[in-house]
């Protein structure tokens, strides 16, 4: 801090939730963020968005509704035989969106019930107290049954193409593999913000090939229902940069952080206006579904 600089209160994290949707080929639905947008501008996200309690009666809800906002895409079942059209949708879309419908009523309108069962819990990450604008996301994961359609499956649960919200907060959405996003961000065509490339490193090494199999879920499934679907993050950055000149940002378990010595949880990443990021490297040398060790994440937790 520079002499005479006053020290900011951090602000208040606002509860937020983000849904990792991946299809029946491995790929997960990334959406590119608005270049204007106030948060994550430019870059490539999971859909998500802020808790709002005319909307939401939980976090999941807030997932879902999100996810339905900007991509399109419904997770609900539904108990009658006449479904929504596709105008219907993009109707309560845009209304839901903009704030002159609540997602409950059109839900109650068309009988739909919201496919909450199916989001996994899959880590929460709070933004550093340095940054103004901070949010504590709960990351889910949620698989598709089918490839998605137009309509309601077979299952009836409703799984559209994902198609961008207009440019009000999102100009593309597409599935992708994990392991080309990576890539595409190590090659700087797209950006990817440190949980997304966290997160997507940690599927990339189980969803491998271009099938989803039953095994593949089940480990998915057990890392959400571990320590690891618990796990709140909480980056903090280290007094001096790597050698490529970029930010150290250290999490629970590092030597650094409560961890043994050698132990690295951390990520390296140049951050440029606005916040985005580049360069982003994730180092963790432990094992994720035996070697968290839990009292540490709850030990900082409590601090919040």
């Amino acid at each position: 801090m520079a002499p005479g600089e006053a020290k900011r209160t951090p602000a208040i994290p606002r509860r937020s939730a983000s849904v990792i949707v991946v299809n029946p080929q491995n790929e997960i639905l990334l959406v590119h963020r608005n270049p204007k947008s106030q948060s994550f501008a430019g870059a490539h996200v999971f859909p998500g968005g802020n808790y709002d309690s005319q909307q939401d009666d939980s976090l999941e809800i807030t997932a879902i509704r999100e996810l339905f906002e900007e991509a399109g895409l419904l997770l609900a079942s539904s108990a009658s035989l006449k479904l929504p059209s596709d105008t219907e949708l993009d109707e309560a879309r845009e209304a839901i969106h903009s704030q002159r419908r609540l997602f409950r009523d059109f839900l109650s309108h068309h009988s739909l019930t919201a496919d909450v069962s199916s989001l996994l819990p899959f880590t929460q990450w709070v933004t550093p107290p340095t940054i103004p604008r901070r949010f504590r996301t709960q990351f889910y994961v949620a698989f598709l049954q089918s490839a998605p359609s137009t309509g309601f499956s077979a299952g009836g649960k409703q799984e559209r193409l994902p198609t961008p919200d207009g440019g009000q907060e999102v100009i593309a959405a597409r599935f992708v593999h994990p392991r080309t996003a990576l890539e595409e961000s190590r090659t700087q065509r797209i950006v990817l913000m440190p949980p997304q490339m966290y997160l997507l490193s940690t599927l990339a090494d189980i969803l491998q090939g271009g099938e989803n199999t039953l095994a593949q879920r089940e480990r998915v499934g057990a890392l959400s229902r571990g320590l690891f679907g618990r796990m709140v993050v909480n980056p903090r950055p280290l007094p001096e940069r790597d050698p490529e000149g970029r930010t150290i940002l250290t999490y629970e378990g590092d030597e650094t952080r409560g961890g043994k010595p050698g132990r690295l949880h951390r990520c390296h990443a140049k951050f440029g206006p606005g916040g985005t990021a580049t360069e982003v490297v994730i180092q963790r040398n432990f094992d994720i579904f035996t070697g968290i060790e839990g009292h540490l994440f709850e030990a900082e937790t409590a601090k919040l």
